[in-house]
């Protein structure tokens, strides 16, 4: 195995236990509703980092942006508000299937979905050969992984309903909508490669010219984000928390959006390391140790303090079917 595929394994591994601990400091949050926080971590998190780093790594954006036709432009900025609108349906479908449904149905469509679509429309031909294979079966191990983890969630939470708040059968329809969408700023990076290697061609490094993508993807994320915090503070009447001090709060939504931001920038800059299947295999392989990482800290956090003991030996299986499938997809990028 290569040093820069070690590497670049190294970087996903960080930006999933990144990605895995975003959500984290939104539990320290005591003034704040979630709308509130929400609000903050989208503009940190879609707005200021990535133009910081644009701007800061990128090189000249204005030379870059201005050699790019519109269906460059819109194409990232399409596939960014569909995950934008993904976000939004996450929120609403685990309310209504609980956590552990809704996140296998989610992160399972969304691992399989995101590893496959680059995989077929850049690389189709492997598919049929034994790497593709090897690949596939990484994959199924993959899904084996996350269901069996949900599996885990649902004996934690077994004394809760399955479905809250709104009808089953609609409740499933938008959690597999989102499974589907979730990928897009996956898709967003990987079809917005144009922009990337302008700035390459425009002298900057293949492993900084990633972050040219990201202003541009990300812009369509945002739209969904604040409209959906916009409605809920009206709705719930939650402006009224932005008074008084923001130090703490504001700080815990910055460092929500520092973490999110800067985990897709190192799988970014990671992609480039691993290969050329650095945006199909590395988005699986990032989806496997956000999982992973999301896991282990809610046990460090003590959510699985009072879960029995069956739960526990669930999601160690979960765990373990999960590194193998890092151990199949790492030898089926080789």
């Amino acid at each position: 195995m290569s040093a820069a595929l070690l590497g670049g394994l190294a970087m996903i591994l960080v930006a999933g236990v990144m990605a895995g601990n975003c959500m984290l400091p939104m539990k320290f949050a005591r003034r704040w509703h979630w709308e509130n926080t929400w609000l903050v971590f989208s503009l940190v998190s879609l707005v200021v980092l990535p133009w910081s780093l644009a701007l800061l790594l990128a090189g000249d954006l204005v030379e870059i942006y201005r050699g790019l036709s519109i269906g460059q432009w819109l194409l990232p900025c399409a596939l960014g508000m569909g995950w934008g609108i993904a976000q939004v349906l996450f929120g609403l479908s685990i309310a209504r299937l609980g956590l552990a449904l809704g996140c296998a149905i989610i992160i399972g469509l969304g691992s399989l979905f995101g590893t496959l679509v680059p995989l077929f429309f850049k690389n189709r031909a492997v598919l049929v050969t034994p790497r593709g294979a090897l690949v596939l079966c990484g994959l199924a191990v993959m899904v084996a992984g996350v269901i069996v983890s949900a599996r885990a969630g649902r004996q934690r939470e077994q004394k809760q309903p399955a479905s809250r708040g709104g009808g089953y059968a609609f409740a499933l329809v938008m959690a597999v909508a989102c499974g589907l969408m979730a990928p897009m700023v996956n898709y967003s990076f990987a079809f917005g490669q144009d922009i990337a290697e302008r700035a390459v061609r425009l002298g900057v490094p293949s492993t900084r010219a990633g972050y040219a993508v990201w202003p541009v993807g990300l812009a369509g994320g945002l739209l969904p984000n604040l409209a959906y915090s916009i409605y809920l503070l009206f709705r719930n009447h939650t402006w009224g928390a932005f008074r008084g001090p923001w130090g703490r709060e504001a700080g815990l939504a910055a460092l929500m959006g520092a973490l999110w931001m800067g985990a897709m920038a190192i799988y970014g800059v990671a992609a480039v390391y691993v290969g050329v299947f650095g945006l199909s295999l590395g988005w699986g392989l990032f989806q496997i140790f956000n999982i992973m990482s999301a896991n282990v800290s809610g046990v460090l956090t003590g959510e699985w303090k009072a879960a029995p003991a069956g739960a526990l030996r669930t999601l160690y299986a979960g765990l373990a079917l999960l590194a193998c499938a890092t151990v199949i997809l790492a030898a089926g990028n080789r």
